[in-house]
């Protein structure tokens, strides 16, 4: 007993003259950091929520009006209409993306030859920027539509699944190395007892295999669903938006989403800058609060399991 006593001594007594320099000079090193972060986020922001309740056209001019910006943030109809149409694109992105993508990732760890060309394919279209696919892909949708007398802005239905195809062909294959990842982590001495325990492939999949990659299903339904509300430069560069209706004496574009209506509010003039920013705080919590209840109910689940 003495022994051991005498060696754990000896091991604390190492572990604090490790840990004494690192506490020492750690603010040294933490200090740059934190600075930048408040520097470039943390005033940012705080300075952001003050101007959505001013009237605005530089953060020098601003002047105090209340909630005003936020009762026209709610009263504007092309607000409301991009809201829906970021949630409706949401819920069918989120569905498409992890789906394919899981099966693709679950068909690439099944021992195939080229498996790691097709991973390296399918990753690739993740390397290109948004406005580039959106350019690229509104050409290829207009190609297509011209056989049948129109064209992707001409519909909103048209715009919408253009920007869904869009960006699952973006997106898919970023998700599938995430679920390839998980797929890898499971045991193999697991997957072998179910066979040995006479488990059909579906109630391996379901049984086994789904529960033990939720935690990658939890990362990619975040990420899915926080890019989803954040869809900015793929919207403005595969429709723009259009095509747009005059709806309560105001315009509103049947595909645009929270993103490009926050930049278009602030680019109608300077009297609607405060709006623009009211919209932005507005989608942040937005934002905040569907990532934060999706992170609760997923990680849920890992625990379960």
């Amino acid at each position: 007993m003495k022994e051991r006593e005498i060696i754990l001594a000896k091991s604390k007594r190492s572990v604090n003259l490790v840990q004494r320099p690192i506490r020492r000079f750690a603010p040294i090193f933490i200090l740059p950091t934190f600075l930048a972060f408040v520097i470039g986020f943390v005033w940012p922001f705080l300075q952001g929520i003050y101007l959505s309740f001013c009237s605005f056209n530089t953060p020098k001019d601003a002047k105090w009006v209340g909630f005003s910006n936020y009762v026209k943030a709610f009263q504007d109809p092309g607000f409301a209409n991009a809201f829906w149409n970021t949630a409706a694109f949401a819920v069918v992105s989120i569905i498409l993306i992890n789906v394919v993508a899981f099966f693709i990732a679950f068909a690439l760890t099944q021992k195939m030859r080229g498996a790691n060309l097709f991973r390296t394919v399918f990753f690739m279209p993740n390397l290109i920027g948004g406005v580039v696919l959106g350019y690229i892909w509104s050409m290829i949708f207009d190609g297509i539509l011209k056989n049948y007398g129109t064209y992707l802005t001409a519909n909103g239905t048209y715009g919408f699944w253009g920007l869904v195809i869009l960006v699952a062909w973006q997106q898919i294959g970023y998700m599938m190395i995430i679920y390839i990842a998980g797929l890898q982590a499971i045991s193999e001495d697991m997957l072998e007892a179910a066979r040995m325990d006479g488990a059909t492939g579906r109630q391996t999949l379901f049984q086994v295999i789904i529960p033990n990659v939720m935690p990658s299903i939890t990362t990619c339904t975040f990420l899915t669903l926080t890019n989803s509300f954040k869809m900015f430069d793929q919207n403005m560069a595969l429709t723009g938006g259009l095509p747009s209706v005059i709806q309560d004496g105001a315009k509103v574009n049947i595909t645009e989403l929270l993103a490009l209506n926050i930049y278009s509010t602030y680019n109608i003039n300077k009297s609607w800058h405060g709006v623009a920013q009211s919209k932005a705080v507005i989608f942040f919590i937005l934002v905040a609060v569907l990532a934060i209840s999706q992170q609760a109910a997923t990680r849920r689940k890992e625990v379960q399991q």
